[in-house]
């Protein structure tokens, strides 16, 4: 009988515990490939940041805006292309709970720099001409049933006031990755409610998003920009648009870590699962190693038999926990569209689920497998009676 019948025999020999362990491995497996795809979601924005964009805020904080003046004169550095200032505007859709990114910004600017950002040429002209004007992500406009030329009202946290916007486009990602949950508005509109409410206190923003020619050049430009500013009332702090989004997700690293701890104990679990089903195997079989020692076979004979079948019950159940996470995702994508715009499967955790797969079949045969190859014939057909 060639090794490897054995090891499916021997691995079919208790199928309830086979069939067990190999759930609990593909449980594992499944739940490390959620966390996974969780915490790549999470880096998503700053994935898609594009090289050739900056973002110029507040040196202090991203609380205290600045004054628009700021717009032509960083338009003047050498190596900038585009300038658009844009305000976080923070508003309540019916509920709190209807929580997605709301920004007032300069619209024709902002959308030829974010190029992925698809609006219909139609709805584009419409959007330029009327004042309340907005512009909806894809995702978004399906979530609250918008459509075109829908009145949405909104009641200001930051700016106190209620708003209204009419939906005059819809855009899409170009790109497969693109958040599609945004809400665009004018940042003239929004002045215009600020200065009628507040007067003198128009004329700001909260960031300026900067289109550079090349990408290489990117340094010079951020030191340009906030050496201009220095020793004013508002210096700034320019970096590229990936360090700023990713100083959002830092304010979140806490969480981000204890994510990543998470899956490191789920490997814990799968392998003290595993190793314990194959020293119980063991422990059962020790008779029969004396028998096939004294048929010939050797110790590295009996190793080969444990390691395989660990590894047979290891793959077989990351397998499954794989191919169950592509619907997993795909439901979870769509009930939780409030949180993550999108949750795409990194190729690399399919990689390190086969890795983690094939790495604890093979840690949680090494002290079975060891002691089988260590069985003496004597001690073993003593245990037959």
């Amino acid at each position: 009988m060639r090794l490897f019948e054995l090891v499916f025999l021997n691995a079919l020999r208790h199928k309830l515990r086979s069939f067990l362990t190999v759930l609990g491995v593909a449980f594992a497996v499944l739940a490390f490939g959620v966390i996974r795809t969780m915490i790549t979601a999470w880096y998503a924005g700053a994935e898609a940041a594009k090289p050739d964009r900056l973002v110029t805020r507040n040196k202090v904080s991203l609380v205290f805006s600045l004054p628009i003046a700021y717009q032509p004169k960083i338009e003047q550095v050498p190596g900038v292309v585009t300038v658009a200032p844009g305000n976080w505007f923070g508003g309540i859709y019916k509920e709190e709970k209807n929580f997605f990114p709301q920004f007032g910004v300069k619209m024709e600017p902002w959308f030829r720099m974010y190029r992925e950002y698809v609006v219909p040429p139609d709805q584009w002209k419409d959007v330029l001409a009327e004042r309340n004007a907005c512009v909806v992500g894809r995702k978004l406009a399906q979530r609250f049933g918008w459509k075109l030329g829908q009145t949405v009202p909104i009641k200001g946290t930051i700016f106190p006031g209620d708003y209204e916007f009419v939906v005059r486009g819809i855009y899409s990602g170009r790109d497969p990755g693109t958040d599609e949950t945004q809400f665009f508005f004018h940042w003239d509109y929004l002045n215009e409610a600020i200065e009628k409410v507040y007067p003198g206190n128009g004329n700001r923003a909260g960031f300026f998003v900067v289109q550079i020619a090349d990408p290489a050049n990117g340094a010079a430009v951020i030191q340009t920009v906030d050496a201009m500013f220095e020793n004013s009332l508002a210096e700034t702090l320019t970096e590229t648009e990936k360090a700023f989004q990713l100083g959002f997700v830092a304010m979140s690293s806490t969480i981000i870590a204890g994510i990543h701890l998470a899956s490191v104990l789920i490997i814990g679990v799968v392998l003290l699962v595993l190793a314990n089903t194959m020293a119980m195997a063991a422990r059962e079989r020790v008779k029969e190693y004396a028998v096939l020692k004294t048929l010939g076979f050797r110790g590295w004979h009996l190793a080969s038999v444990i390691g395989g079948e660990s590894m047979l019950l290891a793959v077989v159940g990351g397998t499954i926990g794989l191919v169950a996470l592509l619907p997993l995702i795909a439901t979870l994508e769509k009930q939780m569209a409030d949180f993550f715009p999108s949750l795409p499967i990194d190729p690399l955790t399919f990689v390190h689920g086969v890795g983690i797969s094939l790495a604890v079949g093979v840690a949680a045969a090494i002290v079975p497998a060891r002691g089988a190859a260590k069985v003496s014939i004597v001690e073993g057909l003593r245990r037959i009676a």
